[in-house]
């Protein structure tokens, strides 16, 4: 073998390790920015820090895959509309626990949770707590209604969102990998907990953590 063909055979070997090496900071860049914009909504928020003390050793049993955060986390800004069109947003809660439900007529795991959710807007609904259960259907208040009334889920206010903003807005934040999506937002409009996933809300562990992080016992 010539030298030449030596240096030639060690310079494609650099240049293939400097590709490899390429791809993988272009891989490491991507992971760190994806990890930076789904994690937007992490942003430290002046919350309910004793709420989640509270509610850390209750997230069991029915609600056990509930994730509360070491400390209060912002959310971006969720906007949908009630029953009579008007336009809200988390600042129209504040001073009240909410629990944000995301769901669709076409989710069945969505469907078999309602009930429960209403169940639990009947015996824990005040002005502290509201079950906020909002419909992403694309045809708004036409397929949820009927449904919810079809049920006779009386309790539970009427919510939606159809533009698909709301779903956007929170898959950005790292909070909508699917449906139902929960989130327990305490009176400043901080998340205290994240569920992805359906659960038995109107379970005794779950009427517990619910009254943890309202701050009944």
């Amino acid at each position: 073998m010539t030298d030449e063909t030596k240096r030639s055979g060690s310079t494609v070997r650099l240049l293939a390790l400097a590709a490899v090496l390429g791809i993988a900071a272009g891989v490491a860049a991507i992971y760190v920015r994806s990890a930076a914009d789904s994690n937007q909504g992490a942003l430290a928020c002046a919350g309910d820090q004793k709420a989640i003390e509270r509610m850390k050793p209750l997230a069991r049993g029915e609600v056990a895959g509930v994730l509360v955060p070491d400390r209060p986390r912002a959310l971006p800004e969720l906007t949908f509309v009630n029953a009579q069109e008007q336009p809200l947003n988390l600042a129209d809660f504040t001073g009240k626990t909410v629990l944000l439900n995301i769901w669709a007529t076409w989710c069945v795991p969505c469907r078999e949770e309602m009930p429960n959710l209403d169940r639990v807007q009947s015996e824990l609904g005040s002005d502290k707590f509201e079950v906020v259960a909002v419909s992403i259907d694309l045809d708004g208040f036409k397929k949820s209604v009927p449904f919810l009334e079809e049920l006779k889920l009386a309790n539970i206010n009427r919510y939606a969102e159809p533009t698909g903003k709301l779903f956007q807005a929170l898959k950005m934040a790292g909070r909508a990998v699917g449906l139902p999506t929960t989130l327990i937002i305490d009176g400043s409009g901080c998340e205290i907990g994240y569920l992805p996933g359906p659960a038995v809300w109107d379970s005794e562990d779950g009427k517990a953590l619910i009254k943890a992080a309202v701050g009944e016992s």
